[in-house]
């Protein structure tokens, strides 16, 4: 006789454990297990059997994975969150007798913890950590423009308004910036850093209401961990190109609201240079033997370094200081700014466009740019600067207007971004109507709708051919019931394009074919509001739409036609379905296309009748 099991030893019942069951192991609340789940990057899983899960019974519950549990009885913040509990007992206890000087000392005393050890373990490679960074950059950016109330801390913000900032200025630096788009919910950024996309979401800076149904004890949770992980990408970033972390902050530059201009991005070469100089006034060096040219140059150096260093901290806020170790270093950098898209551009924003945005994408494709002044200081360039090119301004009219530059719409910077390459300005001049604003994150098909703004952009980028492939048929229906009855009719017609069956399964086929056009005959008749039968005898009085003139087919089509036909009653049944969804969807995605382009053409047609009427 073989060993008896025991019961719920193995199977699903060992996969997975209940959360209860999780909360009895681990000896912890329900709100410090949620938190231990979010910073470990725990979720709920959803087993194929909840019944033998949750060992044989049938009570909707909450499943994990067995081994994440197992895997969390030996995190030390566990420990962490039950010091934290003992000393808010003991300082409410302190509190509630009134002890003053010890509810101080026990203050002083606070438990604190740090998650870097979490990031290590979620994110063993680099790289890692910039394919999970999207979700850590929408949380950090939304809490960054957070307004300080009960439920955020003012230093949270403060840290959110940090990372955010060293984060974009970044992007700047490297010029990684690739794609824009403005939409409702805010602006939509994509940058591409180390061969990773990232794509993040700014929201526009207006006054917002905080939403009293939100858990922000949630959101909080994920913000902690975000943060800690934002740092240490931020870290890494700046020490691989160079870059001395954290830049330097302009106190007086951020008083007076100069926007990303108030941080100092500085080379880690200079700074280790200027320590190199100070301590060797201070320490002792062993002598060397050194030539007098070589005496005159160490003596001169640090003077030397201090020149730069002063020459760099005159330039615009926005310039990176560069090494200053070679002049053919600083030619290179010119040039490759020089190659970029707005290098050889100087802008000035008004102060009605939104300059936090338009900065931002400016400077990482090489812009330089100004300000007005009631938009914050720090602007290197006045509005009377001779050497401004493009003005951007959002007002119909202007006051004074000046001849050696150009004046444009925001529109037309993040257009020429996505286009990569700059438009022409006649569409986007002070007071025209503006093209339309398209997604760069949307990739047209075989078959899709392409708008007319992106058949241009395309044609003028050189592109040979036509965008797509369309071929939609002439179906053009002014009325619904005409649209009724050319769907009726091609329900009617696709079985006469079919070829008779041969055997049993093509007449089940058939059988099902006939009750699936009888209920959409029926839809039909609901959605035309009238019983089935007058919808049949409407129809039966109603002649079937004629064929678009012009649209004979040739001989060769008939025939192809024809062939297709043959072919697809050949196949077999389960093949034969494939085919006919597959030619199903390419009719239903052509007849979307055709029904865009007639109301984008009645949409167009609407504002000329209008004029005419008014001019009668």
């Amino acid at each position: 006789m073989g060993k008896i099991k025991k019961k719920f030893s193995e199977g699903s019942s060992r996969t997975y454990t209940t959360r209860n069951r999780a909360l009895r192991k681990l000896q912890v609340s329900l709100a410090d297990f949620r938190r231990l789940c979010i910073l470990k990057g725990i979720y709920p899983v959803e087993p194929r059997s909840q019944k033998k899960a949750n060992r044989g019974s049938s009570k909707p519950t909450t499943f994990y994975y067995a081994k994440d549990i197992q895997l969390l009885l030996s995190e030390p913040l566990i420990a962490k969150f039950r010091e934290h509990k003992i000393f808010l007992r003991k300082l409410q206890r302190a509190l509630g007798k009134d002890d003053l000087t010890r509810a101080k000392g026990l203050e002083a005393r606070r438990p604190e913890y740090t998650l870097d050890h979490l990031v290590i373990e979620r994110y063993p490679a680099f790289v890692d950590a910039l394919r999970d960074l999207d979700d850590a950059l929408c949380m950090v950016f939304l809490f960054a423009t957070m307004p300080t109330v009960s439920k955020v801390n003012n230093e949270i913000v403060e840290d959110c308004k940090r990372l955010s900032t060293e984060f974009m200025h970044y992007v700047i630096h490297s010029h990684s910036l690739r794609k824009v788009f403005l939409s409702i919910k805010g602006i939509y950024y994509q940058a591409e850093i180390q061969g990773q996309s990232i794509t993040w979401i700014v929201p526009y800076q207006f006054s917002q209401n905080v939403p009293l149904d939100v858990d922000f004890k949630v959101m909080a949770t994920f913000l902690q961990f975000y943060r800690t992980l934002l740092g240490f990408v931020n870290y890494r970033l700046y020490t691989t190109s160079n870059l001395s972390y954290p830049p330097k902050v302009d106190q007086s530059m951020d008083d007076s609201a100069a926007g990303l201009g108030s941080l100092r991005v500085e080379a880690k070469r200079v700074e280790d240079l200027i320590k190199g100089v100070q301590s060797s006034d201070t320490t002792s060096v062993p002598e060397v033997a050194m030539s007098k040219q070589m005496k005159q140059r160490m003596d001169t150096l640090g003077s030397k370094i201090k020149k730069i260093v002063a020459a760099d901290t005159t330039a615009p806020a926005y310039e990176s200081v560069g090494s200053g170790e070679a002049d053919g270093d600083v030619d290179d950098e010119t040039r490759q700014i020089g190659n970029l898209l707005f290098g050889k551009q100087v802008f000035f924003l008004s102060r009605e466009v939104p300059r936090y945005s338009l900065e931002f994408v400016v400077r990482a494709f090489g812009g330089r740019l100004g300000w007005d002044q009631t938009s914050g200081g720090g602007s290197p360039y006045a509005e009377n600067d001779r050497a401004i090119t493009v003005q951007i301004s959002d007002r119909p009219v202007q006051g004074h207007q000046f001849l050696d530059r150009i004046y444009v719409q925001p529109q037309w910077v993040y257009d020429s971004i996505n286009a990569r390459r700059l438009l022409d300005v006649e569409d986007y001049l002070i007071g025209q109507p503006l093209p339309a604003h398209l997604s760069p994150f949307v990739e047209y098909e075989e078959g899709d709708y392409v708008p007319e703004a992106a058949t241009k952009l395309a044609a003028a980028a050189g592109f040979e051919g036509e965008v797509t492939n369309l071929k939609p048929e002439d179906r053009d229906q002014s009325e619904d019931e005409e649209e009724d009855a050319e769907e009726a009719a091609d329900i009617d017609g696709a079985s006469a394009d079919e070829d008779a069956p041969d055997s049993d399964e093509e007449d089940e086929e058939d059988e099902d074919a006939v009750a699936e056009k009888q209920h959409q005959k029926q839809l039909l008749a609901e959605r035309a509001g009238v019983s089935f039968s007058e919808y049949q005898q409407k129809q039966g009085a109603k002649p079937k739409p004629k064929a678009a003139a012009g649209k004979k087919r040739t001989k060769a089509e008939v025939e192809e036609e024809e062939r297709q036909k043959i072919a697809i009653s050949m196949l077999s049944k389960k093949k034969r379905k494939v085919v006919n969804r597959t030619q199903a969807d390419a009719y239903k995605k052509a007849k979307d296309v055709n029904t865009l382009k007639t109301r984008k053409a009645q949409a167009a047609a609407k504002p000329v009748k209008s004029a005419k009427g008014k001019k009668n």
